[in-house]
């Protein structure tokens, strides 16, 4: 007789693959929206349906529900996500992943005045927009835009904190 087991693997940080956080502002009918794109670039070991898995269980794992419902990091102290702002850089904190970009000075400025970013930490990998490669306006429109990416992201309303309080 064969049996599986129930047993879950524990989650491990490199099953994500390579993380990236990518930092812009856009229009919104009240101002400067900023807002923060994290994605994997499918290139874990086990291939880019393992990154997938390891997105959704991160956050899932964090109470953070994949496929469109918004959460209000300002209403949920006790959310295990944060976001720092400092010296220039953002920084995306979770349990078992700290994640930092550079922004735009326009992204620093929208989130200065709005007191948080809209984050979409998407499951879906896009292994065409590497770290430290240009992506195009067209293109970061065409991915973090597409029903696809965000049917099957976390969104979160993050607020911004910093080290001066």
């Amino acid at each position: 007789m064969t049996s599986t087991s129930s047993e879950t693997r524990p989650f491990r940080v490199a099953d994500l693959g390579t993380l990236v956080v990518l930092a812009w502002s856009g229009e919104a009918p009240d101002g400067d929206m900023p807002y923060l794109l994290a994605y994997t670039l499918g290139d874990a070991a086990d291939g880019p349906e393992a990154a997938t898995a390891a997105v959704e269980r991160l956050l899932t794992d964090n109470g953070l529900p994949v496929g469109g419902t918004i959460v209000d990091g300002a209403t949920r102290p006790s959310l295990p996500v944060t976001m720092l702002i400092e010296s220039g850089q953002a920084v995306l904190n979770m349990p078992q992943l700290n994640a930092q970009c550079v922004p735009p000075p326009e992204w620093l400025a929208a989130v200065g005045e709005r007191g948080f970013a809209y984050l979409v930490f998407t499951t879906r990998p896009w292994p065409e927009a590497e770290p430290g490669k240009p992506v195009t306006p067209e293109a970061l429109a065409a991915f973090a835009g597409s029903e696809e990416t965000l049917n099957s992201a976390a969104h979160v309303l993050l607020p911004a904190r910093s080290l001066r309080g």
